[in-house]
């Protein structure tokens, strides 16, 4: 019995996508259904769209890189109203904006199944945030959002930062590669001391020009008792803001994983690390 079908990087276009869409109204196996990289556009998410409407087992379901717009995204959403299986839906590199993640966010409102959302390297902007964020607000079952690669501003991190203060399932959440500079970045690295939740932060390639931030980090540090893995990587923090997070590692005893790769870190914020390794367990 088949479960797992995948058909990436073929040339399955709307056409094919509408044949597999009327496939999934009646088969009750099909679990997980990879169609990256096809070329099914907005009307192919279309005829996905209404399978999924009738479908009662599928959970997993990949369309990255299919140019599948706003109006895909919308059909997408719509589905996500009725659909009470899925729970990863991977959107990535699909010239999505601020219009299909208004339209994603209000699928969030509705759905209750769905734990993973990724929409990295779209094009959704602070806008599109403000829609997302209002949405975790209430939304009560996504644990994982991916937005790394898109064009979301200090505005935009300040709606997340909102947003952590009040949602309670997030564990995953993942900015890296946005335009985000150091108020952003302040005022994300605040709401960490009052999540509880969040355990994985990625951080990385944004605009920090300031030791501000990172020593706001670093405060969240001493703070937050569950975060596990915080990605900082190409954010150029140097020797001082190395050795605000390294004072904060002394006390830290639940994160895990920190990646300080390309930060422009010498001798002397080696030397801070080293010493911090010291009293870390």
């Amino acid at each position: 019995t088949l479960i797992t079908l995948n058909l990436e990087c073929n040339r399955i276009e709307h056409v094919g996508a509408q044949y597999l869409a009327n496939g999934l109204r009646n088969n009750t196996t099909l679990t997980t259904l990879n169609l990256g990289q096809n070329q099914i556009g907005a009307s192919g998410a279309q005829h996905l769209a209404d399978g999924l409407r009738h479908n009662k087992t599928l959970t997993t379901l990949c369309l990255k890189s299919n140019q599948i717009g706003d109006v895909g995204a919308q059909h997408l959403a719509n589905a996500l109203r009725d659909n009470t299986t899925l729970i990863t839906l991977r959107l990535e590199f699909n010239q999505i904006g601020d219009v299909g993640a208004q339209d994603l966010a209000k699928g969030l409102r509705h759905n209750t199944t769905l734990t993973a959302l990724n929409l990295d390297n779209n094009k959704i902007k602070d806008v599109g945030v403000q829609h997302l964020t209002d949405a975790l607000r209430r939304n009560t079952t996504l644990t994982t959002l991916d937005l790394d690669s898109n064009q979301i501003g200090d505005v935009g991190a300040r709606h997340f930062a909102d947003a952590l203060r009040h949602n309670t399932t997030l564990t995953t959440l993942c900015l890296g590669g946005n335009d985000i500079g150091d108020v952003g970045a302040v005022h994300l690295a605040d709401a960490l001391q009052h999540n509880a939740t969040l355990t994985t932060l990625n951080f990385a390639s944004n605009g920090i020009r300031d030791v501000v931030a990172a020593q706001h980090f670093a405060d969240a540090l001493q703070h937050n008792a569950t975060l596990t893995a915080l990605s900082l990587h190409n954010v150029r923090i140097g020797n001082t803001g190395a050795q605000y997070l390294a004072d904060a590692l002394r006390s830290n005893i639940t994160l895990t994983t920190l990646n300080f790769h390309n930060n422009a870190i010498g001798v002397l914020g080696a030397q801070h690390l080293a010493d911090a390794l010291r009293y870390n367990t």
